[in-house]
């Protein structure tokens, strides 16, 4: 078998004419080429015929009774199961509309009547030679956009294990803390998924935002690694002057967000863990920190890392607190909606309180 029949036996090649004579002719012209060949009387037959066993290429006449060559080609591009199948028309027709014609419904390539062997053996073979080489590229940019999506993840999963590192790093310094970070990012992601069911929301938080603010809260406090330890470690409540430095830890965090923001602007990963360092600590009534600020002129994200945090803080044992259990801490929750909490945040926290405790148990210290 030559290289070039070796290479036509991989393609199967379906006539459709209404000519028996025309029908035999190539089909045994095409197995001489190499090609597997079927063929069908008319346009009906043809479609079915395609459907059951998609061809490599279509040889397709103009002229047959019910369905002409012009509408089986129109069907077979209006379907993407199918749309890619070149066809090439060979007709008796010979007037340049015609063939204008079957080039705007689709066809590939158009052979007149009466045709030669030869033309016909090199454009079917040409065509599939082309054929199968776009199937080829789109392979290769398959496999490469799967190779990028694969380098993205790893280069991502990276930059996110370095980032949780230094977070860890400065939440290391109170002994305190435990898995207080993987505690909030899994209750930010539950309250957001919460959030996106109201219609009110369904257009602000959508997968990307969920991702955003599981990976992002845990910069919430990044800041406190430049707040001195007798301040940070004080087992004792804090004098006035004292809590005032420990408020400044949300300008450390937002501001050494800020120099990563200079090279990232549109970064919405690193726009919204500024939103969190900086905001988290604003309540709903006006009366947080650092500006004041009150209602909805809080960030989304640091509203919701507000209740996570807190919830966290409640349900935690520290130097200064025993733990409140699950429904002690809810109720104080609860009892701040509208002051502490956005209320509409804590609707939300009421309804998955549950799941909610149970990640807290799941990653308990």
């Amino acid at each position: 078998m030559t290289e070039s029949k070796e290479f036509m036996s991989q393609f199967s090649v379906l006539v459709v004419d209404d000519t028996t004579a025309n029908l035999k002719v190539l089909a045994a012209m095409l197995k001489e080429q190499g090609c597997i060949a079927r063929t069908v009387p008319n346009g009906k037959l043809a479609l079915k015929s395609i459907y059951n066993n998609a061809p490599d290429l279509i040889l397709l006449d103009i002229n047959m009774p019910d369905m002409n060559g012009y509408k089986v080609c129109e069907t077979i591009k209006s379907d993407e199961t199918i749309k890619n199948i070149p066809v090439i028309f060979i007709s008796a027709l010979t007037e340049t509309l015609d063939k204008v014609k079957a080039f705007s419904v689709g066809g590939v390539d158009y052979i007149t009547k009466p045709f030669q062997f030869e033309e016909v053996q090199a454009r079917v073979e040409t065509h599939l030679k082309l054929s199968f080489a776009q199937k080829e590229i789109e392979e290769y940019n398959r496999n490469l956009e799967e190779l990028v999506r694969e380098k993205v993840k790893e280069l991502s999963d990276s930059q996110m294990s370095t980032i949780f590192a230094m977070a860890k790093l400065s939440q290391s310094r109170d002994d305190d803390t435990g898995k207080h970070l993987e505690r909030v990012q899994e209750f930010c992601k539950l309250i957001a998924e919460g959030l996106r069911k109201r219609s009110k929301y369904k257009n602000i938080i959508n997968s990307k935002y969920i991702r955003n603010i599981f990976n992002a809260s845990i910069l919430h406090d990044i800041g406190k690694v430049g707040i001195p330890d007798n301040i940070l470690l004080k087992p004792g409540k804090l004098t006035t002057e004292e809590f005032e430095i420990m408020k400044t830890h949300v300008n450390i965090g937002a501001s050494t967000l800020e120099e990563v923001r200079k090279s990232y602007r549109k970064n919405s990963f690193i726009n919204m863990g500024i939103a969190i360092a900086y905001s988290h600590h604003e309540k709903w009534d006006g009366s947080g920190y650092p500006l004041g600020v009150s209602d909805v002129g809080i960030p989304l994200s640091a509203r919701i890392m507000a209740i996570a945090d807190v919830y966290d803080a409640l349900k935690s044992e520290r130097c200064y607190k025993p733990a409140f259990t699950h429904e002690e801490s809810c109720k104080i929750i609860f009892k701040s909606s509208g002051k502490h909490f956005d209320p509409e945040i804590v609707d939300v926290f009421r309804e998955i309180n549950n799941e909610l405790f149970n990640t807290w148990k799941a990653l308990q210290d």
